[in-house]
Parts: structure tokens; sequence; C-alpha cells
């Protein structure tokens, strides 16, 4: 990294960075809800059958490539050789761009082929226009990767927020449009994939406009003369990228292949077509829920992350432990919390935010999902602050090879709920093989039994209070008002209470400490409520 830019600079833009993902994790979770009111759970399954073609794309090139390529640079001994650097990235740059040609021409050309696989030859439309995404790879991967190994965060969270944003922007004013006018189902799909494909080169353009600005030594272009080593740039940019990016591409994959397997296995069942793809829009509006947990989960353990991997190189072991303990307790803890508190608020927020309560019980199974994720990507993203990357990888491609056996015979054998329960033993697998692997390496106790038994009062107490509100108070409140309105005040209710008891237990039973409630975003609240429940204690 620059010197001029100096730790401060570099952590404020860290800081930036991870603030830039929770606002583009908060936009994708925020956006598929007026999209879903606007064209219905039909339209919004033709959307979400070739969305995950797309965000693999997206996904891999933001948190895969780009990592991976700034980490090479950073890698470069000599720093001050400008021909080395520009050589490799002319190897970077020319890979990519022929990636984005074969990926271009395996979805265009293929887009008939995949659609006939997934038993709707109409997407097929969808899946053209989707393609295009992939001529953004070198670009945005190259701009990105460039700035992170100087250390220069800023432009690329800016362009993170533009991109989705402008994606938001034309998906919603796009479907708008096509709903009011043709009110084409696919037209409004063709439009919701078109938004990613604008919001995508809206970032390249926002950081070209930052590359032309900077010092010579980000900019790219001159060739230097040394010999480099192709394959061993390539090999180590793809191994990299795969690895860095697998715990965010999981979910995607799970996608893609519920895509390929739900719609299919549900006519072959004897559904009609229509209801079948009624079924699976109403089954992907888990997607947007799980990504509701998984921001409040990823929220505060992100900011722990850094310190796990800042506190091993700089080997402080007894630190680097107390931050990835904390990471783990913390992850588990919300993560229980949003996943049982969306369970015991579905039906309500299910009309609330889709205008109906189907397939509320499918839902709940589907968002028992959170739990998983929020530990696999922190612990995923621990094992990566302590060089660990293979075998990571490997057992999240695990998970992923039990989706995809299981997936049609779970669904043969309970219906569409089989998809949300393969999901989860999936992802349980995966969990379970990482915090060995973890436990392995490290030979760090991630938590004590009396952390479990605390967790787990204060999630009964949760369930416990939330449900007695549910039998005795909801029938109370605003009878005479039904619909979406009534169900909003009952999810608002329900929430507040849930997470004021969960609280109150976790700073009661004292399962996190004083100090360690300090190192977690917004942490200094829940500090003072602990120390004042305290001292009523011991006046009492």
């Amino acid at each position: 990294m620059s010197e001029k830019w100096g730790m401060k600079a570099y952590l404020k833009g860290v800081a930036l960075l991870t603030i830039a993902a929770l606002v583009v994790k908060i936009l994708s979770m925020v956006y598929r809800v007026p999209f879903q009111n606007l064209v219905g759970d039909h339209g919004f399954y033709i959307y979400q059958q070739v969305y995950p073609f797309i965000a693999i794309f997206v996904t891999w090139t933001a948190s895969g490539l780009a990592v991976a390529i700034s980490k090479i640079l950073a890698d470069i001994e000599d720093t001050s050789d400008e021909g080395e650097r520009s050589t490799v990235l002319r190897i970077i740059f020319i890979f990519l761009v022929v990636l984005s040609i074969v990926c271009f021409s395996i979805l265009y050309f293929g887009a008939r082929f995949f659609a006939y696989w997934m038993g709707d030859i109409k997407l097929a439309g969808l899946l053209r226009i989707g393609s295009f995404v992939a001529f953004s790879m070198p670009l945005l991967a190259i701009y990105k990767g460039v700035f992170q190994s100087v250390g220069i965060m800023q432009p690329v969270a800016y362009a993170q927020i533009v991109e989705q944003t402008v994606r938001v922007a034309v998906i919603l004013g796009g479907t708008y449009i096509i709903m009011s006018t043709t009110e084409s189902l696919y037209g409004a799909g063709k439009i919701a994939l078109l938004g990613t494909v604008v919001g995508e080169f809206a970032g390249i353009l926002l950081l070209a406009v930052y590359i032309k600005k900077q010092s010579t030594d980000i900019k790219l272009g001159r060739v230097g003369k040394r010999k480099l080593a192709t394959w061993g740039i390539l090999k180590k940019l793809i191994v990299l990228s795969i690895s860095v990016s697998m715990s965010s591409l999981v979910l995607l994959v799970f996608q893609l292949i519920d895509s390929f397997t739900i719609y299919s296995t549900l006519k072959e069942s004897g559904m009609n077509p229509l209801r079948a793809m009624e079924t699976k829009g109403i089954y992907d509006r888990g997607q947007p829920l799980v990504q509701v947990g998984l921001v409040i989960a990823s929220s505060l353990s992100l900011a722990i992350v850094p310190l796990v991997a800042h506190a091993s190189k700089r080997n402080q072991g007894h630190n680097a432990e107390r931050y990835i303990q904390l990471t783990y307790r913390t992850a588990l803890l919300f993560g229980l919390a949003a996943a049982v508190g969306l369970i015991l608020v579905m039906p309500n927020i299910n009309m609330t935010l889709f205008e109906t309560t189907d397939l509320s019980n499918v839902l709940s199974v589907f968002v028992l999902q959170i739990i998983w994720l929020s530990l696999i990507l922190t612990l995923t993203a621990m094992l990566q602050g302590l060089d660990y990357l293979k075998i990571p990888a490997c057992l999240l491609v695990l998970g992923v090879f039990v989706k995809l056996f299981f997936n049609k015979l779970f669904i043969l054998q309970f219906g569409i709920a089989g998809a949300a329960w393969t999901g989860n033993l999936a992802l349980f697998i995966t969990v379970i093989g990482l915090i060995w692997y973890f436990k392995k390496e490290e030979k760090i106790q991630l938590a004590l039994p009396r952390f479990y038994f605390g967790a787990s009062l204060a999630l009964l107490a949760m369930i416990l209070v939330v449900v007695l509100f549910t039998i005795l108070a909801e029938p109370m409140i605003f009878p005479s008002i039904a619909g979406r309105a009534r169900a909003l005040v009952l999810c608002i209710s329900k929430a507040a209470i849930g997470a004021f008891v969960f609280l109150t237990m976790l700073a009661k039973l004292k399962i996190l400490s004083i100090r360690d409630w300090y190192l977690l975003p917004f942490g200094r609240r829940m500090a003072s409520y602990q120390l004042a429940l305290q001292r009523k204690n011991k006046q009492n």
C-alpha cells in the first residue's frame, strides 16, 4: 500500500467499503418487495429464475476477482517496478476479456437450451439480455482491484452504491412503465435484467473517472518488457477469486439449482404449470427475508473480522483468539435471533410485504438458513483473514453438491418445502465442516457451554413472550382493520417485544461482557443497558 495514504486512511476506506456493502445488501433486499408487488408471484418467478445466472457474474467480479487482483498486485515485491505491475495487469485483463466473451457466448447462444432445461422456453429472452453483464467483468474487476491494491477504497465503495442504485432505479421505474402499458410479465423481467447490466456499466464509468484523477502509479495500459509466468498469475487469480467469493456465491448457486429443479419437479409431480410458477415465485419470497437476517448478523460481525486479521498478522495470539470467539458468538446469537424472530412474525411479515400469507410455513423453514449463512459468512471471513482459503472453499462446494443431489428428491417427497429443507441441510453440513476445520487448525474453543445455555434461555424467553402475545393480545389489536395495515402493526409490535426480551436476557445473563459490547456496532448502548441492569440487581 502506498505510504502516502497511511494506515488511518486505509482503515477509513475499509470502514466505508463495509458500509457500502451493507447499503448494497439493503437495497438488494428492499427492491424485491415493490417489484413483487408490481408483477405478482408469477412475475417474481420469471425474474428469480434468471437472476442467479447474472448475479453470479456480478458477485464473482466484485467480491472475488477484484480482491484477487488487489492481492496479486499488492504481493509484487518491487512496487517501484511499474513494468512488472503493468505486465501483470495486461495478462489479467486479456484473460478476463477472453473469459467474458466465452461466458457471454455460452449464456447468449445457449439461452434456449438453458430455458428449455428450466422448463420455460420464454426465459430465453431474459437470459440473452442478462448475458451482456459479462462484458462488464474485465474493466470492473481491474479498476476495483487496482484501487484496493493501493488502499484507495472510496471509489470502490461509491461504485458499489452507484451500481446498485442505478440498477434498482431501472428495475422499479422500468417495471412500473411496462406493467402500466403492456402488462407483459416477461417484458418486466427483461427490464429487471437490463437494470443489472446498466448498473454495472454505471459503476465502470464512475471508476474510470476516478482512475483519470489519480496519479500515474495506478493507471492502466503500460506494458512492461519483463516476461512473467502467465499460467502462474492466472492460476493464482482463479483459485484466489473463487476461494474468496465462494461464501457469497454459494447462496446464488443454491438459487440456480432451484431454478433448474423446483418448477420442473412440481410439474412432474402433477401440479398445473401456472400454479407451479406461482408456487416457485412465493418460495422466492424467502430470498429478501434471508437478506434481512443477514444484514443484521453481518453488520455486527463485519466490524470484528478485520480485527482478527490484524491481530493475527501482528502475532497477538490472545487478542486474535478473543476476537474470533466474539465474532462466532455474535454471528450465532444474532443469526438465531433473526431467524427465529422472522418465524414468529412470518404470517404478518408475509402479508405486510407480499399481500398474502401463502406458504408461510415453507418460508419459515427457508429463513432458518440465516443461522447457517451467518456462521458461514463469519467463519470463512475469519479463515481468510488467517490465510486459510482452499479447505473452506472445498467445504462450500460440498454443500453445493448436497443441495444438487437431494433437491429434486426432497421436492418429490415433501413438495416445495423439500427445497427449503435441502438448503438447510446443505448449509448445516458446511457449517459443521467449517467449525471442525477451524478447531483443527487454530485449537480455539469458540464458545463455552455456558454461552450455549444462556443463548438458549434468551431465545426461549423471546419465543414464549411473543407466542403469549400472539395468543392473548393479537385478537384485541385493531380487530376491525384487516389486511396489510393490521399485519404491519402486528409485525412491528412482535418484533419490538421479541427484540426487547432477547436483548434484556442477554444483558441479564451476561452472555456478552461489557467489554465485548463496546467492540460491536451500536454496542455502547447495550453496554450501558447491561451496566444499568447490574446496578439495579445490586441495589435489590
